[in-house]
């Protein structure tokens, strides 16, 4: 079951016409969601980037897409799919509907849909003696500026870039700006951890404003044993790091364990594991 602005409906009945503009063009934004027994994790930091997002897509924002219209629809959805209960993945999708070519026919038509699956973790882990092999891709390279770090529909360089990861035996890749700095993974942030000192590269870069990024970098600021910095990672680094991670709302912190002839530990990703989870406790 899925929610087409407001309305409950069978995956089978519930299709987009070919004129959707987030199928023609793009034109449209989504948030993925981890959500158990009905909270949602970090939702007013998505909420806001949502907004954000809209705002720089020249998105109308409608009355009605307040905090709680949009939590209440993600919940009614969860409820038709009997996974109010349980841990649910969840997509809000946003598009501005259809006519047009390039230019809207209408700026104002805003619509949403949303859509549930089980995810069978709960709270974040670290598996023990996991292998996660990842190399650069440098087929192509992200822009640096506002619409990079945007959660759009268009993802053709994450799309290439994870067949490429999987024509290669990798379990996914690092993506290079047009400076050749190291800005993310194809589905997350990246964290370098070298001799007590933590980097992530800044947003300025060109990397997804990620909601998990926020949340490590609260909880990495009160660590007083580490020095935290948003800074640029160039490639000569990756292989002199103690530690790196991946990290995205749905998996939280993936350890990185090999980069070409590197292998790397994951102590410190597994204390900052424990913290996550702590703090959801209190949410």
């Amino acid at each position: 079951m899925v929610n087409f602005n407001g309305s409950i409906q069978t995956e089978s009945d519930s299709k987009l016409t070919v004129n959707n503009r987030g199928y023609k063009y793009g034109d449209a934004l989504f948030e993925t969601l981890k959500v158990v027994n009905g909270k949602i994790f970090f939702w007013e930091d998505h909420y806001f980037r949502l907004m954000s997002s809209m705002r720089i897509l020249r998105m109308d924002i409608p009355m009605n897409f307040t905090m709680e219209f949009l939590e209440a629809e993600i919940l009614k959805t969860l409820e038709a799919n009997d996974l109010l209960h349980a841990s649910a993945r969840v997509r809000l999708n946003v598009d501005r509907g259809e006519g047009g070519k390039y230019l809207p026919s209408d700026t104002t038509d805003v619509h949403f849909n949303i859509a549930a699956e089980p995810h069978h973790e709960p709270f974040y882990s670290i598996a023990d003696n996991a292998n996660y092999v990842v190399d650069l891709y440098k087929d192509y390279f992200v822009a640096p500026g506002l619409l990079s770090g945007l959660k759009s529909n268009n993802k053709a360089m994450h799309v290439i870039g994870s067949i490429y990861a999987k024509d290669n035996d990798l379990d996914n890749c690092l993506i290079l700006n047009t400076d050749k700095q190291v800005i993310e993974a194809l589905n997350g942030n990246l964290f370098l951890v070298k001799d007590g000192k933590i980097k992530t590269p800044p947003l300025e870069e060109g990397c997804l404003k990620g909601v998990m990024r926020k949340q490590l970098l609260e909880l990495l600021v009160k660590d007083v044993n580490v020095i935290v910095e948003e800074a640029s990672i160039s490639p000569f680094e990756l292989q002199k790091a103690d530690e790196l991670f991946i990290t995205n709302v749905i998996k939280g912190i993936v350890p990185i364990t090999k980069y070409r002839k590197k292998t790397y530990g994951s102590a410190y990703a597994q204390s900052l594991v424990g913290k996550l989870n702590a703090k959801l406790r209190l949410l």
